[in-house]
């Protein structure tokens, strides 16, 4: 971990505590998974990681407090998605590689993080500013990124000018976190991951430039 970590009552942690606190924070992430958000309590945290609520009470004020944290750091490593498509051709070949390599990032990122994606999904349906924000952090990551493809390409002639870049981008990133967080329901469709990555990065492909990929 770098930088201070602090205690709820603004102490530095040292390396000990620091060690500490993130075993909490691990053991929560691994509760997530298999049980819902409201049914895990800080005595059963702090049990499974071989301290006391006392202990989990020095670093976080509350379950949800750690879950944010959780989140955060979620979100930080979200934001790496912006390298998927910022400064990527879309031109060609090229641009068939980039909406598979999209596809595949976006995809994997939401099977690893699956469980606290939920969560945050949830807090933001219900109106919590908090997971709100870190929801669109980890979006804008892509949809930034992606509406200046669209603009770039249109600065080209590659894409009519009528369309709109935001419009399109957007569109297209909650299309993704859509069948990201529905991975395993297209099974019950009968559709493989397999069929699933290609026909999808079709449809970003179409969506940015307007065209079928060259392949």
């Amino acid at each position: 971990m770098t930088g201070q970590v602090r205690t709820v009552d603004g102490r530095v942690a040292g390396r000990r505590g620091q060690a500490t606190r993130q075993k909490l924070l691990d053991c929560l992430s691994e509760m997530l998974s298999s049980s819902p958000y409201r049914d895990v309590k800080v005595i059963d945290v702090a049990r499974k990681a071989g301290t006391s609520p006392a202990t989990f009470y020095q670093y976080f004020p509350d379950v949800e407090g750690a879950v944010l944290e959780i989140a955060d750091q979620m979100a930080a490593e979200g934001a790496e998605l912006t390298s998927l498509v910022a400064g990527r051709s879309w031109v060609g070949k090229a641009g068939w590689q980039t909406a598979q390599d999209l596809v595949d990032g976006f995809l994997d990122f939401w099977r690893r993080n699956d469980a606290i994606l939920r969560v945050v999904d949830l807090g933001a349906s219900e109106g919590d500013k908090r997971f709100y924000k870190i929801r669109m952090k980890i979006l804008n990551s892509v949809n930034n990124s992606l509406a200046e493809a669209v603009t770039q390409l249109q600065a080209k002639g590659r894409v009519d000018k009528d369309v709109n870049p935001a419009a399109v981008a957007g569109s297209l990133v909650a299309m993704l976190a859509a069948v990201a967080s529905h991975q395993r329901g297209f099974q019950t469709w009968g559709v493989k991951q397999a069929e699933l990555k290609p026909n999808l990065a079709l449809l970003v492909h179409l969506g940015v430039t307007g065209r079928k990929p060259v392949k």
